[in-house]
């Protein structure tokens, strides 16, 4: 009855868990996450930005009003100048329209245009890299899931194991230093497992805070981290190929080079000064009331600004080399990163099949040790070393796998295929 009422509830509790695929823990993260928004909201900006720098190329036009309580005028009289004070006022409007300034403002409305671009790759960035930490998230806790199942095994391993060499030391088959020595094995097993799942559950309330929902601890989990190992070092140079031509940070730095060179165009621009076309009609009313109208066009080329103008041309094109060599440098340490990546890869596949080879072997030992001892052929020590060592393929073996998972995920991240 007891059997049967355990299978019910087990089907029950298997029927109502939570399933939770890693395509919906990325949909979440990058809906909600406020890394995300805040670069949205840099895209923005970076839009009126360009409006700003655009309205530069548009008519700009003021009204101006002024009215004076009092106001001294002078007026000639017999050959002198007697003063006259009275109220009055004045309004007016002035146009100012742009017409030429050796494309200073020109190259500022590109290099806007730019940083829109830059923002907006920023986004993309962003997005890459939550999904990469998002994946990353989700493998650790398919990997800590497995860990915990073979914590639990060898658990209740040594614990048949303790209650074996109870009932044998009973029997006066064995001593007690044997069900002391199982006993002892059994109790560090079990802070074994409860060390991993502390870490299982440190990994899903930081995976609930990037989804920004609570997952339950029993949730259940897309689990192919175990059979999906791609060879990737026969196609190291179309990798490093595609990393150059993809990688999201790379393109900014591209984008940001040609800023730049905008900016510093822009700078020696203004040595050159403006041409502007001006109109302005103005209505008075004090001693007199006439009307006033101007249309004209005007020129301005500084001539001394302290060296301001100087500065400015030096510092863009201080930038715009700084920018380049960035830009060199990031190469180089992707490349570099990727190489390791791609050679930790191959060093992964190695381990697994040395590892695979090492459990089978140690499986079949520790069941030939587990028989001997039954028959008093072999000792609990030699017993619990076959044990330690089966262990410890099987944790190594998940290791490898993880390793490799990771691997590819950063590849994925750095050659710019995230989706």
């Amino acid at each position: 009855m007891r059997k049967h009422l355990f299978f019910l509830t087990a089907m029950i509790s298997s029927l109502w868990a939570q399933t939770v695929t890693m395509q919906e823990c990325i949909e979440k993260t990058l809906y909600s996450h406020p890394d995300i928004k805040t670069f949205m909201l840099e895209v923005s900006k970076s839009e009126q930005n360009y409006q700003l720098a655009r309205s530069a190329y548009l008519p700009h036009i003021d009204f101006e009003a002024e009215y004076d309580f009092r106001r001294t005028f002078a007026l000639p009289q017999n050959g002198k100048f007697r003063t006259v004070e009275e109220g009055g006022w004045q309004a007016g409007v002035a146009l100012r329209q742009k017409v030429w300034d050796f494309s200073k403002t020109t190259s500022l409305i590109h290099s806007a245009d730019l940083q829109k671009d830059i923002a907006r790759l920023s986004v993309e960035e962003a997005k890459n890299l939550m999904i990469y930490r998002v994946e990353s998230l989700y493998e650790t806790v398919v990997i800590q899931k497995e860990i915990i199942r073979v914590r639990k095994k060898d658990m209740q391993a040594k614990k048949e194991l303790y209650e074996q060499a109870e009932a044998f030391v009973e029997q006066g088959l064995k001593t007690t230093s044997d069900s002391t020595r199982f006993l002892s094995a059994f109790y560090a097993a079990k802070d074994a497992l409860g060390a991993a799942e502390s870490s299982y559950m440190k990994t899903i309330a930081t995976l609930s805070l990037y989804t920004a929902e609570q997952i339950d601890f029993e949730a259940e989990f897309e689990n192919n981290l175990l059979t999906e190992v791609k060879d990737l070092e026969k196609n190291r140079k179309k990798l490093k190929q595609e990393m150059l031509e993809n990688n999201i940070q790379l393109k900014i730095y591209d984008k940001t080079i040609q800023k730049d060179t905008l900016l510093h165009r822009s700078a020696k621009a203004a040595h050159y000064g403006s041409i502007d076309a001006v109109a302005s009609y103005t209505r008075f009313d004090t001693l007199n009331a006439y009307d006033t109208g101007v249309v004209g066009v005007t020129l301005n080329i500084p001539i001394y600004t302290g060296s301001q103008i100087s500065a400015q041309e030096q510092i863009s094109r201080i930038e715009t080399a700084a920018a380049k060599e960035a830009k060199a440098s990031k190469s180089l340490a992707l490349s570099e990163e990727l190489e390791g990546l791609i050679i930790d890869l191959a060093q992964y596949k190695n381990t697994l099949q040395a590892k695979h080879a090492q459990l089978e072997a140690s499986l079949s030992t520790k069941k030939l040790l587990e028989a001997r001892y039954k028959e008093g052929l072999s000792t609990y020590i030699e017993v619990l070393d076959a044990m330690s060592s089966y262990l410890s393929s099987k944790l190594e073996i998940l290791e490898a796998y993880y390793g490799i998972a990771m691997a590819q995920n950063r590849i994925k991240y750095l050659t710019g295929v995230q989706k």
